[in-house]
C-alpha cells in the first residue's frame, strides 16, 4: 500500500526527532523513503519550519549536512502521536 505525502512527512519528523541530526542517506533508511522522494519531503519540511538543514564540520574542512526536527517540528509530531 502506498502511503500518503503525510504519512511521509510524519516517518521523517519521527525518525529525525528519535536519532537525529541525521545525513540523508540515514534518515533515507530510517523513515523507509527513497531518496528522491526523501529530498522533496525534506525541502517542503524545511520551507515549514518542522525540520532544519545543518552543517557539520568535520577534518581538512570538509562538511557534511544533516538534518534535524525544529521545535515547530517537535510540536507538530506530538499533535500527530495525539491523534494516534
Amino acid at each position: 500500500m502506498r502511503r500518503s505525502k503525510l504519512e511521509m512527512y510524519v516517518a521523517i519528523l519521527k525518525a529525525l526527532a528519535r536519532h537525529g541530526p541525521l545525513k540523508l542517506t540515514h534518515v533515507m533508511y530510517k523513515a523507509n523513503i527513497n531518496c528522491s522522494v526523501l529530498k522533496e519531503c525534506l525541502d517542503f519540511l524545511i520551507q515549514q519550519n518542522l525540520a532544519e538543514q545543518q552543517a557539520l564540520h568535520k577534518k581538512r574542512n570538509h562538511e557534511t549536512v544533516v538534518y534535524a526536527i525544529t521545535e515547530r517540528g517537535l510540536t507538530v509530531l506530538k499533535y500527530f502521536k495525539e491523534l494516534d
